[in-house]
């Protein structure tokens, strides 16, 4: 660790390696794992995170921009956000990728529900889950690259949703079901993340609070 310590991640492996080696020699010795690692890493903002066997570069993920502020929804939906978005980033700081996309998978079904208000079509939307009032917003929205986006947002939701495909609403078919890396977990969170952003714009357009 000393020759390595100009060096961030030639001193993290090094830590690293020095804690497994201790626990091989002295299994009672309380020493930080991997997750453990990871979370000091992650609130030192160190750039680092440790993906067994490989230690990867952080910074590369850069995560897509939800609104701080949407005022067509209440303090509490805004706390709700909030609490995902921390958990899905500190789930994907400690490698957990399914876990990350469990809470933005999560938030995209809650933030959807915001149209079933008053104040949208009417409260004629009255579906109760996810795909119900997706399939409702496009029968009555406007067509062409909307319609698209509410497709593309169902197949995703859907594929992510199927223990066949990413496993992570209904468990994991345990024959077919895929193995979830950090890497597309990370694109999956944002693309999700990129999809909340409409919804919440498209929710403040159809409120009139937006032109």
């Amino acid at each position: 660790m000393d020759e390595a310590a100009a060096n961030a991640p030639l001193f993290i492996d090094a830590f690293y390696s020095g804690c497994e080696q201790l626990q091989q020699r002295n299994p009672e010795m309380a020493l930080p794992d991997a997750t453990r690692i990871n979370r000091i890493l992650t609130e030192h903002g160190a750039g680092y995170q440790i993906d067994l066997p490989n230690l990867i570069a952080t910074r590369t993920h850069i995560p897509i921009t939800v609104p701080e502020q949407a005022p067509s929804l209440d303090a509490q939906a805004r706390a709700l956000i909030d609490t995902a978005l921390q958990a899905t980033e500190r789930a994907l700081a400690e490698g957990n990728g399914r876990q990350a996309v469990q809470e933005v998978l999560w938030l995209l079904e809650t933030v959807s529900t915001a149209f079933r208000s008053d104040e949208i079509f009417d409260g004629s939307i009255q579906g109760r889950y996810f795909n119900k009032i997706i399939g409702e917003l496009k029968s009555r929205g406007r067509g062409g690259h909307q319609d698209q986006i509410l497709q593309w947002m169902m197949t995703l939701h859907g594929y992510l949703s199927s223990p066949t495909g990413g496993g992570v609403r209904h468990g994991v078919d345990l024959r077919d079901g895929l193995a979830l890396h950090i890497n597309e977990a990370r694109l999956y969170c944002n693309l999700i993340r990129s999809y909340i952003t409409f919804l919440i714009g498209e929710h403040e357009r159809l409120s009139g609070r937006s032109s």
